[in-house]
């Protein structure tokens, strides 16, 4: 029994013939890929690796770059987080404050010797 997931590599291999205008026979050989196992993948038979997806891409003149699904970029990453710190400080100023009359430190423990 096949599962969504796959398909991924399959449509993947589809979406980067269409988009190089390559026939699979063309692709297969520029990526030294047997053109039965291209097939295989494109039909899902068969799982590519990592590698073999880069190098399909690779021979099709694009470039995969491995991530999580809906990852964002580094800029956008850095943007989120600073809302987040914002948000954060902006309650810390709303708890109330109230200074200790006594600094209030740990026990010491003496040792045995």
């Amino acid at each position: 029994m096949r599962h969504a997931n796959d398909q991924v590599a399959g449509k993947l291999i589809r979406q980067i013939r269409r988009e190089s205008g390559l026939k699979q026979i063309e692709l297969a050989r520029r990526s030294g890929i047997p053109s039965s196992v291209l097939s295989a993948y494109e039909h899902g038979h068969r799982q590519p690796a990592v590698a073999a997806l880069a190098r399909i891409a690779g021979a099709a003149g694009l470039q995969v770059r491995v991530g999580r699904v809906g990852s964002q970029s580094d800029e956008m990453q850095l943007i989120r987080a600073g809302k987040i710190l914002v948000q954060v400080l902006d309650l810390a100023e709303q708890l109330p404050y109230r200074p200790r009359s006594r600094l209030a430190y740990p026990p010491l423990i003496r040792l045995a010797k």
